[in-house]
């Protein structure tokens, strides 16, 4: 008879202390530059706060986007914590963060945070902010077409070993999109050779169609699949955007739509020689990716993105994905664009993981298998770091 476990407790254990490889970000190593973006007025004008103070305030976009940065800042603290209680997703995230850094959640004004983080060394608390939120290293988003971000690379800087590339591709399949496929080629390699990513990346709208007539499907046919397959770097898609619904939110302003994952189904089955990590912003999107999944070993689901990082959908789609793929799967990404948003965003995914884990294992026992420290170890570890980086080193 195998020695029973308190499985809810050792779960709860292994999900707080296994290290988290963090695979798409929108955070830069030091060694970037002003890039890289951390601190209490950053973190207050991120662009999810940013909405929901267009919802809490009278203040219209024209007005606001005139204001300092300080300014803003303060009008958001002012709406979103002091008037409001801080009960949303993104509030909620910043009360978490000023509480692990030992600040007032509850504090009238912004005096005793900025005078906080005015005051620190940005190596100290970049290696206090990972300590925090349990993160070994994260995946930059890396665009070459960026003129402030290609300076820094040229320059000859190497990223902190805990900050990996990613080559984003957003800016080359709009900018380069008449080129020919051989030019953006040549593009893709100097760069691949210059950053050394895990991995190439692209957002695309919910109307993306593959193959098709569309620029962007013929350079990744043509050029983006070839130079991964070369470098042995898997693609990652991040299918469903609708771009600038509402213009005047500027960053904020982007929307979701539901894509058709057929496209999905002929990359995957025309570049058998590739691999994909693939997320979608959809909540109805989920269940197909799923099943895409389990038809084609090359696909790897990952993270719940943008709008559904919140945890009753992670929650409803990490389910998902253990019942259909067990534990082979990323189940979460921070997506965190200021460094201190790693300690809520993994804080979150962590409270939510360990109760699914454990039901998981719960009735897995009631069917007759039990697990042990051992398993437990290993699965989490699979989801929080080897996952990707077997896919990623593995030779296709």
């Amino acid at each position: 008879m195998p020695h029973m476990i308190d499985i809810a407790a050792v779960v709860e254990k292994v999900v707080a202390t296994t290290p988290v490889l963090d695979i798409h970000t929108h955070l830069f190593a030091p060694e970037l530059g002003a890039l890289g973006l951390w601190g209490i007025d950053n973190l207050l004008t991120y662009h999810y706060l940013e909405a929901e103070l267009f919802r809490s305030s009278s203040i219209s976009p024209q007005q606001y986007w005139r204001l300092e940065k300080a300014a803003q800042a303060d009008l958001i603290w002012r709406t979103l914590f002091v008037d409001n209680t801080p009960v949303s997703e993104a509030t909620r995230g910043v009360v978490a963060v000023l509480s692990a850094l030992g600040l007032d959640p509850a504090a009238k004004n912004l005096k005793e945070a900025r005078e906080f983080f005015h005051g620190l060394s940005l190596a100290d608390h970049l290696t206090n902010v990972l300590r925090i939120s349990g993160v070994s290293s994260v995946v930059m988003t890396n665009d070459p077409l960026d003129p402030n971000e290609a300076a820094e690379w040229s320059a000859g800087h190497e990223p902190d070993a805990r900050f990996h590339a990613a080559l984003r591709l957003d800016r080359i399949l709009a900018d380069l999109r008449e080129k020919p496929a051989a030019d953006v080629r040549k593009i893709l390699d100097f760069w691949a050779a210059r950053m050394k990513p895990l991995y190439m990346a692209v957002s695309l709208l919910d109307s993306f169609l593959f193959p098709s007539e569309e620029p962007a499907s013929r350079l990744l046919a043509e050029a983006v699949l070839p130079a991964c397959r070369d470098w042995n770097i898997p693609l990652a898609l991040m299918i469903g955007v609708r771009r600038q619904v509402n213009p005047d939110l500027r960053l904020a302003g982007d929307g979701v739509g539901r894509a058709d994952l057929r496209s999905v189904e002929s990359i995957c089955s025309q570049f058998r020689g590739n691999r994909f990590l693939v997320t979608v912003l959809s909540r109805e999107n989920q269940h197909e990716l799923c099943v895409y999944a389990r038809k084609f070993a090359n696909l790897m689901p990952f993270g719940c993105w943008w709008f559904l990082n919140n945890p009753s959908i992670v929650e409803e789609i990490t389910r998902e994905r253990l019942e259909m793929l067990g534990v082979t799967f990323i189940p979460q990404h921070s997506d965190a664009r200021i460094l201190e948003q790693l300690i809520y965003k993994w804080r979150n995914t962590r409270r939510t993981l360990a109760p699914i884990l454990t039901r998981s294992y719960e009735l897995l026992a009631q069917d007759g298998r039990q697990v042990n420290e051992e398993d437990i170890h290993r699965d989490v570890k699979r989801l929080f770091q080897s996952n990707f980086e077997s896919f990623v080193n593995r030779i296709a």
